[in-house]
């Protein structure tokens, strides 16, 4: 396997700008596009050998999207919208995770721990395909908000999770006191970190009006928040989260000049550009190098456990708040189940499952299994299904 040098990396951006050009012209998913252009370059005689690793998801990619995508939440409406999303994001997380660590329990025979490791990481939405998606499907607002929150929120809540996982996978005493303070201290740690990195950063930015200068600020915001959390083994997603909001809301409103805000959020518009075309073009390339045969039925069973589990997530919980403010329509849930991406995080946390999980070897390609089935599927699909439930924004042309 080869690391991404000069040559590859050109090679990449100008891919991307293909894609990007043939996939907006067609109207077709554009990370659909970078998936199959990364399995037809690993597939060409060409010497591409690059595959994802868990480093380059977590160090490279994930800061810049969840922190684009944060910067342009506005808190007011997440505010209102967040009991909503709390049991999306816990109940409604845990009870995807419990349909799919059952199922692959007794139909596929896995152990519980492992099960429970490929569950949780198929249980959360994936905040890098839902972005991508909903970039090019532009839905209501409060459609798009609930969507893309709920993505970044339940990826935090997913990698806690897991982070307990892999205690008791070293062999750590399984007990109330243990899991319930490595959730504590996993998610509020994140947000710490994230408030930890930003709020100082935006005091100095609040000195200068050079927009070189406070775009580079926000820059270590975004990188600094998620490097220090995972650095004390905190949740990266939700510090990023964190550093995104408190940027984008309590910076616009005067420690950012009104000057730099439009620079500042065209440079992050291009850094997630470019983490998208390389992360997914990597997937493909990945994919194409993940022997799925071998597991081919175990993928089916998966597949369907994760819409199973994705519908658990969704519809109670909907029903829960059916005569409430925060009545969640039912085209929108509709939207919510089959706009339930899994991606990029999934991907990472599957490589970063500890080797003394039996079902190891078996979880990879499966998780593979499932990113290729949202990215193909559900991704190429999208489109129509909203149009279909006439939830287009009023501005979209039809």
């Amino acid at each position: 396997m080869h690391v991404l040098d000069f040559p590859r990396l050109g090679l990449i951006l100008f891919v991307a700008c293909l894609v990007a050009m043939i996939t907006r012209r067609l109207k077709l998913p554009y990370s659909a596009g970078l998936v199959a252009a990364g399995l037809a370059l690993a597939l060409l005689p060409i010497g591409f050998d690059v595959r994802l690793t868990p480093e380059m998801i977590f160090t490279l990619f994930l800061p810049p999207l969840i922190f684009e995508a944060a910067i342009q939440i506005p808190w007011k409406p997440l505010r209102r919208e967040l009991p909503l999303l709390g049991v999306l994001v816990t109940i409604g997380v845990l009870l995807a995770a419990a349909v799919v660590a059952v199922g692959m329990h007794y139909l596929i025979g896995w152990s519980w721990l492992g099960a429970a490791f490929f569950a949780i990481l198929v249980a959360a939405t994936d905040p890098v395909s839902v972005i991508a998606m909903f970039k090019e499907v532009p839905v209501e607002p409060r459609l798009h908000l609930l969507v893309e929150a709920e993505s970044l929120l339940n990826d935090g809540v997913a990698a806690v999770v897991f982070a307990v996982l892999v205690v008791i996978a070293g062999g750590a005493e399984v007990t109330v006191p243990v899991v319930g303070t490595k959730l504590l201290v996993t998610s509020l740690g994140g947000i710490a970190a994230g408030a930890a990195v930003s709020l100082p950063l935006l005091l100095i930015a609040g000195r200068t009006s050079d927009r070189l200068v406070e775009i580079t600020l926000t820059t270590l915001a975004a990188f600094g928040s998620f490097l220090l959390a995972e650095h004390f083994h905190t949740s990266g997603v939700l510090a990023g989260l964190t550093a995104g909001l408190i940027v984008g809301n309590i910076g616009w409103a005067g420690s950012i000049s009104d000057e730099s805000r439009p620079n500042i959020l065209y440079f992050w518009d291009y850094a997630a550009f470019l983490a998208n075309s390389f992360i997914f073009i990597l997937i493909g390339g990945t994919e194409a190098g993940t022997p799925i045969l071998p597991v081919l039925a175990a993928a089916a069973v998966a597949i369907v456990l994760a819409m199973l589990g994705r519908a658990a997530t969704v519809y109670p919980v909907a029903l829960v708040f059916r005569r409430t403010a925060l009545c969640v329509p039912g085209p929108y849930q509709h939207v919510l189940w089959w706009g339930g991406l899994r991606g990029a995080l999934a991907l990472g946390l599957a490589l970063a499952i500890p080797a003394s999980v039996p079902e190891r070897n078996q979880i990879i390609p499966v998780a593979f299994a499932i990113v290729a089935f949202s990215v193909f599927v559900q991704g190429l699909t999208m489109a129509p299904l909203v149009r279909r439930l006439k939830l287009l924004r009023d501005d979209t042309p039809g």
